[in-house]
């Protein structure tokens, strides 16, 4: 089968950086099943990976979590899905990636694609979406329902990939009042095109620009991406006794500028269940297929942003120095080969 991975960890500049090449089809075993897969999407777990993790001498390693695709071979033990079925996911960070022609992937972590979605639409979701959604209610607490919240919630870097799927969740599912935070205007109108009450630029001063808008209190706060020059300024207007979560790696977090407040601190890591095998595991099972009929019903919308091209190395190093420049918005997808 066909496949894009890389032998050294190298700049996204450099000719080898990521490389074609082909290899063994997988077999599945036990509860994996094995996808023909038909699109996948960019994330910065990617470029991380690659620029942390070089394979063992003389490995190539397959880079890519996202996925949406047909189930072609099931495992011995698989009752959730069979042959021929449509599926998105976001893989273990501890296999063999997506970006290859076939690919193995645990039943309890996959989930039936959005029928109203093309492959390359339902792509963009699995990991953002699980992100979200266990950040949001697993870590933060916030309570599902439309019920009025009074408090605010808080998603720095809105536009992002998990920005883009957070906004929808917490001003479709909850009662919360959402400010996100962009610096280009055209990030800001995309925020709110997706939701958000209100937007604000993490570029300058947040304390100001909170106050002016005179909401109810930034009880939960969901940050994205660079924690380590916002968190100090964060605490300073945060509500006492508030959350406040992240999913990135500051250099830098000194958890004591929340203490006085007593606000709780979250980390939110999607691949923790797979690579724990926790005994909820198949939560994100579950919880896939709710976002499927969210996106079914009107309620939720894709976060693709663009589409470039088959997969291969040359478009999948375009994606991850896009990726790297922090200026990509929503998703970045690749489809066929």
């Amino acid at each position: 089968m066909k496949a894009v991975g890389y032998k050294k960890s190298l700049p996204i500049e450099d000719q080898d950086a990521l490389i074609d090449f082909e290899t063994t089809k997988p077999e599945p075993k036990g509860r994996d099943i094995r996808v023909a897969v038909k699109a996948i999407s960019a994330n910065p777990v990617d470029y991380k990976v690659r620029k942390r993790a070089a394979p063992p001498e003389g490995e190539t390693k397959i880079l890519g979590y996202d996925a949406a695709g047909v189930v072609d071979a099931v495992g011995p033990d698989v009752t959730l899905f069979k042959p021929g079925d449509e599926v998105f996911y976001a893989g273990s960070i501890q296999r063999p990636g997506t970006n290859s022609e076939f690919h193995l992937v645990d039943e309890r972590i996959a989930g039936n694609k959005p029928k109203s979605l093309s492959f390359a639409q339902a792509a963009a979701l699995p990991l953002t979406s699980i992100t979200a959604w266990e950040l949001l209610f697993d870590r933060l607490g916030a309570v599902p329902g439309k019920s009025v919240d009074p408090r605010t919630l808080l998603i720095t870097g809105g536009a992002g990939g998990v920005g883009s799927i957070l906004i929808q969740l917490a001003r479709r599912l909850t009662g919360l009042t959402v400010v996100a935070t962009a610096t280009r205007p055209e990030s800001q109108k995309w925020c709110l095109d997706l939701g958000a009450h209100a937007v604000i630029d993490h570029g300058k001063p947040m304390k100001e620009q909170i106050e002016k808008l005179k909401l109810p209190p930034v009880a939960l706060v969901a940050s994205l991406t660079f924690t380590d020059q916002h968190y100090k300024s964060i605490a300073e207007f945060m509500a006492p006794q508030g959350r406040f979560g992240l999913i990135d790696d500051p250099p830098e977090f000194n958890v004591s500028a929340f203490k006085g407040k007593a606000i709780s601190v979250h980390w939110e890591s999607m691949f923790t269940r797979s690579s724990f095998q926790t005994p909820d595991m198949i939560a994100q099972h579950h919880l896939l297929n709710d976002v499927a009929d969210l996106i079914d019903k009107g309620v939720l919308r894709t976060t693709l942003d663009q589409t470039l091209g088959t997969i291969n190395a040359a478009n999948l190093k375009r994606a991850h120095a896009l990726l790297e420049s922090g200026k990509s918005r929503g998703k970045i997808v690749l489809e066929g080969w």
